[in-house]
């Protein structure tokens, strides 16, 4: 993955149903970013242009009303993440365990700037 600030699009798979967006940066074999509810932090390793890591995502700030941040209860969840990447751009897929249920999800990523 090359070093760089991405924006992140995530949709659950897997027949469920829910979307979330946000900002991951990529540095040098660390993982973080955000959302209005949450934030992430984790590690990644680089093979030809493939990357696999590890991610925490933990909350924040608690929810409003019918908002229901993916991910989001308030344990810290980990996620397994696998994906591609080009110079500008990224596809990743993972399975994140929550509670005892796990979720499917892909996600595009965007470079937003890059990061030496």
């Amino acid at each position: 993955m090359r070093n760089g600030l991405y924006s992140i699009h995530v949709t659950l798979l897997d027949g469920r149903v829910g979307k979330g967006s946000g900002v991951i940066l990529f540095r040098d074999g660390q993982i973080f970013g955000g959302d209005a509810y949450l934030f992430y932090t984790g590690t990644y390793t680089v093979k030809g242009n493939t990357f696999k890591g590890e991610v925490v995502v933990q909350r924040h700030t608690t929810p409003r009303d019918s908002d229901n941040p993916l991910f989001g209860g308030p344990a810290p969840v980990g996620i397994g993440v696998t994906g591609t990447f080009t110079d500008t751009q990224a596809t990743m897929s993972g399975t994140a365990l929550v509670g005892k249920a796990s979720q499917i999800f892909g996600a595009t990523l965007r470079k937003l700037v890059d990061i030496d």
